[in-house]
């Protein structure tokens, strides 16, 4: 039969031949174009699902779905309970000259434990942190804890933008407190109100008081599924994310799963993985000829002497992490038992990782930055919800796997991205070394001062980078 066919054809006169041929060519070409587009489509992380709570997953049940107004409290025997340990605290003495090099300072400490047990005042910030309304709502097994906060006011002819605002260890929701305002009402603060925000801020499952997940598995890929599902609950279809530490990671999951729904991707924080050839090339040239390698003269500053601030450094500052990614239950144990060990061992991370020099210092900086009052809030949070182990525990989680085989170590994220680079934080990144996983960089910006809690440290200008993102989006 083919043989016949080819036999006709040929037998075709030229221009015969062509009317059939040039179909054909144009069908091969449209394949071609097909092809490629198709290899240019953008992998997407598989969103899936998951189920954490207690035992079995209850067959063909459904989830219910509501969201539940909710309310901090604390009764007198828990506060009664907190001062007895704190009056039975056993300390240690420091070494003589050695500041905060070894840790949290004992004598300090003592300085820490006197105020909290005598004038502290925990009902006071118990209506702090019940200003804004809180809500649970049961996803996947488990009850998620958030704070939603909508603005006073919009003006006439906008919108308010969704902002998911996802906290790291050891913080908290309530590191957004200082920064909620100025995102809602810009107004009020003197701001320009071009750019209002409608402010979610969830606690992380195992963390505060949302319901930690009672097997295991749960990672940064399962907090961004959830997220996902509680913004969809909330009725938002589009939305905008931002996250520093574990937020970082969870919402870039977030960008990877449904892109569609993330407009835009803000982070104070970016994951670095290893780099192969390319990042080994950069960085021996990066000291000599950085622009040559894509580094400004602000990445070599902030990079080079490299083995001291980004190896030893780190080294210095990563010890925990090693035990949360491997044991966390052991140590934990021993937090959760002592509120004395339990501040010594949250706030520690709020001295160093604001300000590497504050080791250097016999109250450990703590107080140039923060009010001791919003530190020990911090810290009651994890000790009235028994958190310490759960939060410690999503280190093992995520980091107790290969990187490199993770789902989403290959794939990119499309969706616009602003990148604000905190001078004291742990580690720099590039603008150059972000792209290789962040594909669309609109706004990066070098801060002029702050650390790792960018929103409990600088929350003006933390406001201002992620209101800078939305209109670059947005064209305003």
């Amino acid at each position: 039969m083919w043989q016949q066919i080819l036999q006709s054809v040929r037998s075709f006169k030229y221009p015969c031949r062509s009317v059939i041929l040039a179909p054909a060519a144009l069908g091969a070409g449209g394949l071609l174009v097909c092809w490629l587009l198709s290899r240019r489509k953008i992998k997407t992380l598989e969103m899936g699902d998951g189920w954490w709570g207690s035992g079995e997953r209850p067959p063909r049940e459904k989830e219910d779905e509501r969201i539940r107004s909710f309310q901090i409290e604390t009764s007198d025997r828990e506060i009664q309970e907190l001062h007895q340990r704190l009056d039975q605290a056993r300390y240690t003495p420091p070494l003589e000259g050695v500041a905060f090099q070894y840790g949290f300072n004992s004598t300090y400490l003592r300085k820490v434990v006197a105020y909290w047990r005598n004038q502290f005042d925990w009902q006071k910030q118990l209506e702090i942190v019940n200003q804004y309304p809180h809500f649970k709502t049961t996803i996947e097994g488990i009850e998620v804890h958030f704070v939603h906060v909508k603005p006073p006011g919009i003006p006439k002819g906008q919108a308010a933008r969704p902002l998911l605002m996802v906290h790291g260890w050891p913080g908290s929701f309530y590191e957004f407190y200082k920064i909620i305002p100025l995102l809602t009402d810009p107004a009020g603060h003197g701001l320009n109100e071009d750019v209002v925000f409608e402010v979610i801020c969830p606690s992380i499952p195992g963390y505060g008081f949302s319901e930690a997940p009672h097997r295991q598995g749960f990672d940064t890929l399962a907090a961004a599924r959830i997220f996902h599902k509680l913004m969809q609950r909330l009725g938002f279809q589009e939305f905008y994310v931002q996250g520093g530490d574990w937020g970082s990671r969870i919402t870039i999951n977030m960008a990877q799963m449904l892109p569609k729904s993330v407009k835009g991707l803000h982070l104070n924080f970016v994951f670095i993985t290893s780099g192969g050839l390319g990042r080994l090339v950069s960085l021996l040239l990066g000291a000599y000829v950085p622009w040559l390698v894509g580094l400004t003269r602000e990445d070599s500053r902030r990079l080079y002497p490299y083995m001291e601030k980004n190896v030893y450094e780190l080294l210095r500052e990563t010890g925990y992490l090693h035990i949360q990614a491997t044991k966390p239950d052991t140590a934990g144990s021993g937090l959760n038992d002592s509120p004395v060990g339990l501040a010594a061992y949250i706030l520690e991370k709020f001295s160093t990782w604001t300000d590497r020099s504050f080791r250097d210092m016999d109250n450990g900086g703590l107080e140039r930055k923060f009010s001791m009052d919003d530190l020990l809030t911090n810290v009651m949070i994890y000790w009235i919800t028994s958190s310490i182990v759960p939060s410690m525990r999503f280190y093992k989680e995520n980091i107790s796997k290969n990187p490199n085989a993770a789902p989403d170590a290959r794939i990119g994220v499309y969706v616009p991205t602003g990148i604000a680079a905190f001078p004291q934080e742990l580690a720099h990144c590039p603008r150059s070394w972000a792209k290789k996983l962040l594909k669309n960089i609109v706004v990066y910006s070098y801060m002029p001062r702050g650390g790792h809690f960018a929103a409990f440290e600088e929350p003006e200008l933390l406001a201002q980078d992620i209101r800078q993102l939305v209109r670059k989006v947005e064209h305003l």
